[in-house]
């Protein structure tokens, strides 16, 4: 990119060598404010109407004591004259924003992000529409694509890293997703994991890395177990017995398995609901006792799982599924439903004392059939008390007050102490969170 790109010169010229740029200075912090949580930016993949997951359930519930400005991917539109920011407020402190691009600004993932970034500024510059929203916030990243050009640029207080999945193995993933994955590292103040697997693999390179596992809204999903609860009619009128997934239907799940369970059982209803992303809708095993519904609203969930009888999770063993740890585990065991899954390596790890695990077809066909035939009341109790223990709100609160803690190291620490220093195994690691989430 030309120069005046807006993009700092250490980091060009960093990224040119494929070295991380310098750690940035410490921000300039109101007297008596050093670590104290005011706001957060937030950069992410996912859009904010997409399913209701990690990053919806930590933010709504961030928001309430400090507003968090939700920046989507832009999307590049051919007929527009003039780029801008679509913001809305889908809910109270939660500022979502979708940029919409010019062609030519849309050519690259740096020439968006220098876009994205000039019409950030006028959005949150102090004589900008949220300008007294945003003066020193904290930058938080589920994405590593913009690092380059957003780093340092808001003054914020912290760097977060909230790492849910490894995204350079998921199709489709950007060539230089890694070596922006190695800037935001070199970077970050805090790195949080999504999973196990995810913790070790990151704690390699930073010194801070911290292990949340899955959460749960309890008292949403147990609705499910509330016999005034109404399941919907399409749930409803399947044939027993229902055979359900809820989640992002895209290359983590093994179609094999669910063609074989539904020609193994054809008695059994087999209800798929959620967005297909990735992969082509007529590829999708097609059977009469397949029923694909797409996706539907997060408020709608307990309610449809309240109409199954068991709850799938029939991921393939991938790349894609190597370090994910699935939500909808304890959203599935709160709503009181038997749980069958394939050895996904973190469910393995984290949930088989709660969810029955079959590692051929034959032997997953096999526990979901014990599930319907013979259910475990003791078993059943056990996963709803599990669940009850593991809820959103606490993760949040331990998350605030690590990142509290990395901000007042930052404020404190000299800058050459910070930019010498490198991660080491056995110094501020810690596997944070619950023992099972």
């Amino acid at each position: 990119m030309p120069p005046g790109d807006g993009m700092p010169h250490s980091h060009k010229k960093s990224i040119a060598a494929g070295v991380p740029p310098r750690v940035r200075p410490a921000p300039t912090v109101p007297s008596g404010r050093a670590g104290s949580i005011s706001s957060f930016i937030v950069h992410s993949h996912l859009r904010w109407d997409f399913v209701w997951q990690r990053p919806q359930q930590l933010l709504s519930r961030m928001s309430a004591t400090a507003p968090v400005l939700f920046v989507e991917e832009p999307v590049v539109l051919e007929d527009l004259v003039r780029s801008h920011l679509v913001v809305t407020e889908p809910q109270p402190g939660i500022h979502r924003v979708v940029p919409h691009l010019v062609s030519r600004d849309g050519a690259t993932q740096d020439t968006r992000d220098v876009a994205t970034l000039a019409l950030l500024r006028e959005l949150v510059d102090a004589d900008g529409p949220l300008g007294d929203r945003f003066a020193t916030p904290v930058q938080w990243f589920y994405t590593p694509m913009p690092v380059p050009t957003m780093l340092g640029a808001f003054n914020e207080l912290a760097v977060v890293y909230d790492c849910m999945d490894e995204l350079a193995q998921f199709r489709f993933a950007p060539p230089d997703l890694v070596e922006r994955e190695r800037t935001l590292l070199a970077n970050a103040d805090v790195v949080f994991s999504g999973g196990r697997r995810l913790y070790d693999a990151k704690r390699r390179h930073h010194q801070n890395v911290h292990f949340f596992g899955c959460g749960v809204d309890e008292k949403h999903y147990a609705r499910a177990r509330d016999a005034a609860t109404v399941v919907p009619p399409e749930i409803a009128a399947l044939r027993g017995p229902v055979l359900g997934y809820v989640g992002v239907i895209d290359e983590r799940l093994d179609y094999d398995l669910i063609a074989h369970l539904a020609t193994a059982w054809p008695e059994a209803s087999i209800a798929m609901v959620g967005p297909v992303v990735k992969v082509d809708p007529a590829a999708l095993p097609q059977s009469a006792n397949i029923h694909w519904f797409g996706q539907r609203q997060y408020e709608q969930l307990p309610s449809i799982v309240r109409g199954f009888d068991v709850c799938l999770m029939p991921f393939a063993l991938n790349e894609a599924t190597e370090f994910i740890n699935p939500t909808k585990t304890l959203e599935y065991l709160a709503s009181g439903r038997p749980v069958v899954s394939t050895p996904v390596p973190d469910v393995r790890a984290n949930f088989a004392p709660y969810v029955a695990i079959g590692a051929t077809p034959e032997s997953f066909l096999t526990l979901v059939r014990d599930a319907v035939e013979r259910p475990d009341p003791l078993h059943r109790a056990r996963g709803i008390e599990h669940a009850r223990q593991n809820g959103w709100e606490q993760i949040v609160a331990t998350m605030v007050q690590l990142i509290e803690d990395a901000a007042r190291t930052r404020v404190a620490t000299p800058l050459r102490q910070r930019v010498s220093a490198r991660p080491a195994r056995d110094e501020r690691e810690t596997r944070t969170g619950t023992a099972a989430s």
